[in-house]
């Protein structure tokens, strides 16, 4: 539903935003993040980057082929392109 769909939007943003702050760990704070994989006791959760501001993530099981998950999730951002991407927000909080 709605609510279960925001959770997941939010929890989603939380961690690529943590994810990307991660660069300096890497020694190259102008890496750029390209996905996390994060893993349950009941399947696996991928998110990878999807164009400038946005991300794609994917829910799976535990005994899912990582790597077909992977290609296909990078095939769908291939084919979506610049439909995925979120123009930054301007004049937040501004009132005309």
């Amino acid at each position: 539903d709605k609510d279960d769909a925001d959770r997941v939007a939010a929890a989603m943003s939380g961690v690529q935003s943590l994810s990307r702050s991660l660069a300096f760990f890497c020694e190259d704070p102008q890496m750029r993040w390209r996905q996390t994989l994060v893993e349950f006791d009941g399947g696996w959760v991928f998110l990878i980057s999807a164009g400038e501001g946005a991300y794609l993530g994917v829910s799976a099981s535990p005994d899912v082929d990582m790597a077909d998950i992977t290609f296909r999730m990078q095939q769908i951002v291939g084919q979506l392109g610049k439909a995925l991407t979120t123009p930054p927000r301007e004049n937040l909080g501004v009132r005309s």
